[in-house]
């Protein structure tokens, strides 16, 4: 049975640091029972806001971070070290200021590494695959959390209301080209990757998307 809770903070500071906390305890208790944790970020302000307070966290040096692995539910079609894609902000706010293992971090490839977003989106599928495990999910690994904020149009990862990428569900990435957000394309996880996550927290601040 699916399981929905809402959680309301009076401000985005308050709802980054709530988050953080509890992103904090849900890694340290799967570190506990499967050894490895495994978490989607996601970008914007207040992804990127929850990242910054994890890394002052007092609870953070409970977690293992070698045995964290990280994934990003879309990501901006641009070179590495752009600062507009989510990788970089990340990076900048947690990553490289903890002791994470190289080779559990999964950037998306930009145009430095691939041809085309489709490319990129293949690239991205291929690796999901090889990291899941025989019970997950048609080849999509059961992730513990997945992070995504919400955007004024209600789209999340790079899946926009009314474009052909909400309905890719036959494989766990897509390209997404003519984006109604700038820069215009862009790759990201499909509905079903998301879904078959474990828990997936919609982090959504500001009035215009309180209803």
């Amino acid at each position: 049975m699916t399981h929905r809770e809402i959680l309301r903070h009076p401000d985005a500071q308050a709802l980054a640091l709530s988050v953080a906390g509890i992103l904090t305890t849900r890694i340290v208790e799967r570190q506990a029972a499967a050894g490895v944790a495994r978490i989607v970020l996601t970008g914007g302000g207040i992804g990127t806001a929850v990242l910054a307070a994890m890394a002052l966290e007092p609870g953070r040096d409970a977690i293992d971070w070698a045995r964290v692995e990280f994934w990003w539910g879309d990501e901006r079609y641009l070179p590495t070290g752009d600062s507009e894609r989510n990788e970089t902000s990340a990076r900048a706010a947690l990553l490289d200021h903890v002791g994470v293992e190289p080779a559990r971090v999964h950037p998306i490839e930009g145009p430095d590494q691939t041809v085309s977003a489709e490319e990129s989106a293949e690239h991205y599928a291929d690796r999901l695959r090889a990291h899941a495990l025989p019970e997950d999910h048609a080849g999509t690994p059961r992730f513990d959390v997945v992070l995504l904020g919400i955007g004024p149009d209600a789209h999340v990862a790079s899946l926009f209301p009314e474009h052909p990428a909400i309905h890719v569900t036959d494989r766990p990435t897509t390209a997404v080209h003519g984006s109604p957000k700038p820069p215009p394309t862009r790759v990201t996880l499909t509905f079903s990757a998301i879904n078959a996550a474990s828990e997936v927290w919609v982090l959504a601040s500001g009035a215009e998307k309180s209803t």
